[in-house]
């Protein structure tokens, strides 16, 4: 509500004669604003900008709420903006697939490996969104090695099969040609055509593909942006698929959308880039997650070290031992000749290949597919390989300087090993963490954390913490999220969303608005603020320090339901004992702020034995037409003498009385909860 300000401790008052803790934050000018422990989930923590001291605000100066007001409305004229492009998809007729044909059935029982539980559902979801008339638009996030290609091919058969080409878009030309080579393995035994392009196609033979394209003779075509290029044209486009977006540029992107507006979107990721993923948690998009790994697999030891030649000699060897391969990265071609004859010295004997993006497209080509067939032990590359390559037999791969990468193409060129059934390593040489930047140790920090199977998603998250979201909503980026705070910037966002959804949209797909409102059980008031002179705290003899009672008061604050709650409070006395009383006013506190929301009560003051309950303060709301503003009015009309409903203001509130603990709040709402409606 008043901006930045300096944390000044947690301080204990008396309110009516009860002791209470409330934490004191400190603005310009020394201003003071003391803020209840029941309101700890109003406060979050403000990161500047690397370097820079943080600017307090002053209170009451306007400058705050003029930020938040400058922020929303151009949150809004970004989003507007993607919403009428979604309205248009979703308006726009596409072509609904037919169910499953019987050499569907053929080719998903081909799959030699067993679908984990989250492909099966991934697989339904995709067929039953291609089956509708709408475009399907579907982010499907995976772990690398998790199954996201035969979900692909699945797709692209079904298409296939109902007469429609499928374009598949991937970010390298060893990928392209990996995924030639897996299309066309699956689906070898049906009536499908697969073809690729890429640069190491010469003119002769990309003429040849793009007349058969056009003619409608291929059915599914992989290549890398040269798809998206004017001389490529399809008779009948029916399905897009989309592995690795965050590697396209903005121009690919919006080329894509042009494409996107009438045709089935599938999009694959291991790592869903911020903006991607923020779009996918805010439904504009479906969004799958393929959580489960398959059987038998091992996560990635990995490791961040110094360059240390013993280390890296022992671990090229150690896997030599075991008849497996090692992927060396090193991202400056200049060096990556020099340092392929210091391996040499380094392990006598030992076959290195080379591969990087400036050497003739037919030869890295050619290297790739002679590594694949064990002529050699060691692939010295740039970052070419980090995507989608599947090599079972490489289960070593050092990542040389990894501090200067970003989180998910590390996690990207980690997901190439562990891939069977052997125990896979990758070693990340980086220099001394003291030498490292703020952001780099914490890259480094998130990665070997989150070295379990299927942790990608929890490797966005930690990206979009270290990146901030950018603008994810287009091309330019804002400086809003560092004047902001990330809490805040989320916060104003979703605000936005919710404003822009009820008010400027509201009559924009009302069936997905109706289920949207379902689903988050949509409440009239966001947050209810409580002020009480009940005696309510951890005391001071209960839990002693003053930093681990912040942390608790906060996790308390945050708890959303019931279940939370029950572990929150095993937890308190699994550690400090038997809960006091004071500390049950707390916990009963937050259950009665829960059901203050779900009333529409957007401030409750308990206070001097009586309770004031201030309804929802747009006198427009649909609110007042509710069945619980009803109950409460039912309220009032069966106990004129304890209830009075009133205006104070342009306020409209609830007083009730005599209430002389939380106890008898929780009562009032059971029986305006049970009452019929007036």
């Amino acid at each position: 509500d008043h901006g930045i300000g300096k944390f000044g401790g947690l301080l204990t008052t008396i309110n009516n004669g009860k002791p209470q803790e409330v934490v004191k934050l400190i603005y310009k000018d020394g201003d003071n604003v003391f803020v209840s422990i029941h309101s700890l989930h109003r406060i979050s923590k403000y990161k500047s900008k690397e370097g820079e001291e943080p600017r307090i605000n002053k209170i009451g100066s306007g400058a705050w709420e003029r930020l938040k007001e400058r922020t929303k409305s151009k949150v809004k004229d970004i989003a507007r903006d993607l919403i009428k492009l979604y309205a248009a998809r979703m308006a726009k007729q596409g072509f609904a697939f037919s169910p499953d044909s019987y050499l569907q059935h053929e080719l998903e029982a081909s799959f030699i490996y067993e679908d984990t539980p989250d492909q099966l559902k991934t697989t339904n979801d995709v067929k039953h969104d291609m089956e509708q008339p709408q475009p399907m638009d579907r982010l499907v996030c995976g772990d690398v090695g998790f199954g996201k290609t035969e979900i692909a091919i699945r797709a692209a058969f079904k298409a296939a099969t109902d007469g429609k080409q499928v374009a598949v878009l991937v970010p390298t030309t060893v990928l392209a040609l990996q995924h030639y080579k897996s299309f066309s393995e699956r689906l070898q035994m049906f009536p499908c055509r697969v073809e690729y392009i890429s640069r190491a196609k010469t003119a002769k033979q990309m003429k040849i593909i793009l007349k058969d394209l056009a003619d409608g003779k291929i059915d599914i075509l992989i290549g890398t942006h040269k798809l998206v290029g004017k001389d490529v044209v399809f008779k009948d486009l029916g399905l897009l698929i989309i592995d690795e977006e965050q590697k396209f540029g903005v121009s690919v992107k919006e080329k894509l959308k042009q494409l996107k507006v009438n045709v089935d979107t599938l999009t694959l990721t291991a790592t869903p880039i911020p903006r991607t993923l923020q779009f996918s948690l805010m439904g504009a998009r479906d969004l799958s997650v393929i959580n489960t790994p398959p059987p038998n697999r091992f996560p990635v030891l990995t490791e961040v070290i110094d360059w240390d030649e013993q280390l890296i000699h022992d671990a090229i060897v150690n896997e030599m031992n075991r008849n497996g391969q090692i992927f060396f990265i090193h991202n400056r071609v200049q060096s990556i000749y020099t340092l392929a004859e210091k391996l040499r010295e380094l392990v006598p004997g030992i076959r290195i290949a080379v591969g990087h993006g400036q050497m003739p497209p037919q030869q890295l080509e050619e290297t790739i597919v002679d590594f694949i067939n064990y002529e050699y032990d060691l692939l010295l590359a740039t970052t070419v390989v980090e995507s989608g390559i599947d090599m079972p037999n490489v289960n070593t791969i050092i990542v040389n300087k990894a501090n200067m990468y970003g989180l998910s193409d590390l996690h990207q060129l980690r997901g190439r090993v562990g891939r069977s059934n052997r125990k896979a390593y990758c070693y990340l040489i980086a220099p001394p963490y003291k030498e490292m930047t703020e952001d780099a140790r914490r890259r480094m920090d998130a990665i070997s954390t989150f070295s379990d199977l299927g942790s990608g998603f929890n490797i966005a998250m930690q990206d979009l913490d270290i990146r901030g979201a950018g603008n994810m909503l287009g091309a330019e980026q804002s400086g809003f999220i560092a004047d902001l705070g990330y809490e805040t910037y989320q916060r104003i966002l979703n605000e936005a969303m919710i404003e822009l959804r009820d008010e400027e949209f509201s009559n924009l797909l009302p069936e997905q608005r109706q289920e949207l409102q379902q689903r988050e059980n949509v409440d009239f008031v966001a947050d209810c603020v409580v002020e009480t002179d009940f005696n309510m705290m951890i005391p001071n003899d209960y839990v002693s320090s003053v930093s681990e009672r912040m942390s608790l008061y906060r996790e308390l604050d945050n708890l959303t339901n019931e279940d939370e709650l029950h572990r929150y409070i095993g937890r308190m006395e699994d550690r400090f004992g038997a809960i006091p009383q004071e500390v049950q006013n707390l916990t009963d506190l937050l259950r009665l702020r829960w059901r203050a929301i779900k009333m529409g009560i957007e401030k409750l003051v308990l206070k001097n034995g009586k309770m004031v309950a201030y309804l929802v303060a747009n006198k427009n709301s649909e609110y007042y037409q509710s069945d619980t503003f009803g109950k409460i009015v039912a309220y009032y009309t069966k106990y004129p003498r304890n209830c009075q409903l009133k205006e104070v203001k342009e306020k409209r509130l609830m007083t009730v009385e005599p209430v002389n603990s939380i106890k008898t709040v929780h009562h009032v709402f059971d029986i305006i909860s049970d009452l019929p409606i007036v």
